[in-house]
């Protein structure tokens, strides 16, 4: 990661790690309902036009944590068959064990399907560490849209996906940490008056030539 990533990122020990629970009824629904989030984390990406080691730099939350996250439309492999096309240029995602059930207190509001990354054509790939989660809305109008929403491209389950504080990367006190929608609000306080000086302010039509 580097310097320009590392001064716009949460402060050590601060990470994005929702439970299943609300990745589904929380950021999922959201999405495929279309209403804003008040912290947005979760980039668009078409998962299948990608390979794994791409994704990293194309979320949202820049850090060196080995687990991103992405929202993603489900390619159907024939038209309005029920099979997914889930190749990429240079390998495949291929489904592993049972859909597992996410639910909410006792009932039932999505599901999590965990895929492994192999390289090269099926059925001879080579599997690889590539491990990735989908979870899918279960509620019949919402799952309509084909919205999935896609976890965890890192390493094996089990491995660590926090990444290893590096000291160096804070040592300096200019360094600019946002709180989750703390950005949006020092915006709008900039806005109202910007101080230039010990005793000198400017009208807020000035903001952009001061910035």
């Amino acid at each position: 990661m580097g310097r320009d990533e590392s001064a716009t990122s949460l402060a050590p020990g601060f990470r994005f790690h929702p439970t299943d629970e609300e990745l589904v009824r929380y950021y999922l629904k959201r999405k495929v309902l279309n209403k804003p989030f008040k912290f947005d984390p979760i980039s668009v990406v078409d998962i299948y036009k990608s390979e794994p080691w791409d994704l990293p730099s194309k979320s949202k939350l820049k850090s060196r944590d080995l687990e991103w996250y992405f929202f993603s439309a489900l390619d159907k492999k024939y038209g309005n068959s029920s099979r997914t096309n889930r190749a990429t240029e240079k390998g495949y995602w291929k489904t592993t064990g049972k859909d597992r059930p996410v639910r909410q207190n006792s009932r039932t509001v999505g599901m999590k399907k965990t895929l492994v990354y192999h390289n090269g054509r099926a059925p001879r790939g080579a599997r690889s560490n590539w491990v990735m989660h989908e979870y899918r809305l279960i509620d019949e109008d919402l799952e309509k849209s084909g919205l999935v929403l896609k976890s965890g491209t890192g390493p094996k389950n089990g491995e660590q996906y926090g990444a290893p504080f590096v000291e160096e990367e804070w040592e300096d006190d200019d360094v600019e940490v946002f709180m989750p929608g703390e950005a949006a609000a020092a915006v709008a306080a900039a806005a109202e008056e910007v101080m230039v000086g010990d005793d000198a302010f400017v009208e807020t039509n000035d903001l952009d030539q001061v910035l």
